[in-house]
Parts: C-alpha cells; structure tokens; sequence
C-alpha cells in the first residue's frame, strides 16, 4: 500500500479515536450507556474496517523503512488499544484513567506515524 494511503487511514483513525474520547466524556456526564446495535456496532465495526487494514499496511512500511521513534510493535498495541477505545467509549463506567491512558497512547503512535507519513 502506498504511504498516502496509510496516511488518509492514519489520519480517520486519529478523527475516530479523538471522537471516541469526546463520546466517553460524554457519557461519563451524562451516565447514559450506548445502545449496541444503534451506536456501539456501527462505530466499532466503522473503526475496524479501517483498523484490519491500516495495522498490516503500516507495519509493512515500518518493515520497509524502518524509523527511529515509532515501530513495528507499537503499530499492533495501538490497533488493540483503538478495538477497546471504539467499544468502550459508550460505557460511562469504563475506568477513567485506564480509558484515557488508551487514547494517549494511541493518538502518540498514530500523530508520530501521520507526520512521518506527509515527511514521505
């Protein structure tokens, strides 16, 4: 896959999981869980369509030109971490601190990966 590509996905994920964490605050405000097959699965399996691809075509890069601040390993943890965050984010008694501890991360490898990627 071209490193445009990966950096349009790149750039969803970065909207889907900044949208995930504005829904968890959200629901942590107003203690209204998502409904499953209206919000939960919609958004989950929107995230995952994306996910399956982005995770082997950006390990693959990194396979190939690897860099000195973001590898291949972390590319894997952030495609789970993302799987959580986008079921997560609609449960109000989700851990806090574990919750945004997810999105931290996450955002971190995939900022690092986009400005690598427009760097291309």
């Amino acid at each position: 896959m071209k490193p445009d590509k990966i950096l349009k996905q790149t750039n969803k994920l970065i909207e889907i999981t900044r949208h995930a964490d504005q829904e968890y605050n959200n629901r942590r405000d107003s203690k209204v869980k998502g409904d499953f097959y209206t919000e939960v699965k919609p958004f989950a399996d929107h995230a995952h369509s994306i996910l399956s691809e982005w995770k082997e075509a950006a390990s693959n890069y990194l396979i190939n030109q690897p860099k000195k601040n973001i590898h291949q390993n972390q590319i894997a943890a952030t495609a789970e971490n993302i799987e959580l965050i986008v079921v997560q984010c609609f449960f109000p008694e989700t851990s806090y601190k574990r919750f945004k501890s997810y999105i931290q991360s996450s955002l971190y490898v995939l900022e690092q990966l986009s400005a690598i990627l427009e760097d291309h």
